[in-house]
């Protein structure tokens, strides 16, 4: 098991997780964050810090496709292992549908 970032982190960019994170496995895009599967030690300490309910365990229900999606932006992205300030429309972007089909063009996790 790991933990993955889902779909509501898509232009809120909350960073308390990085925050608590002890191995330090959050990337960052332009648009969200994501865990590299990898480097997780499934702790669990980041899910109950993301203010976005976004971070889940990979083996909940709604998560298929979504732990490819961080390995694979993972790879790509940089390293993030402070916390940052929000998108600056965070509040009104949390919570939103098809965020993942207008940030990166497909409505998969697993094909984005």
């Amino acid at each position: 098991m790991t933990y993955v970032v889902t779909e509501n982190c898509i232009r809120c960019k909350y960073t308390d997780c990085v925050e608590v994170c002890p191995v330090d496995c959050f990337y960052v895009g332009d648009s969200m964050l994501v865990i590299k599967p990898d480097e997780c030690i499934d702790c669990g300490v980041c899910e109950p810090e993301c203010p976005a309910d976004a971070i889940k365990a990979d083996t909940e229900p709604g998560t298929a496709g979504w732990k490819a999606f961080n390995a694979k932006y993972a790879d790509l992205w940089p390293n993030i292992s402070e916390k940052t300030e929000p998108a600056g429309d965070a509040a009104a972007w949390d919570g939103r549908d098809g965020k993942l089909l207008e940030a990166f063009g497909n409505a998969d996790p697993a094909v984005a």
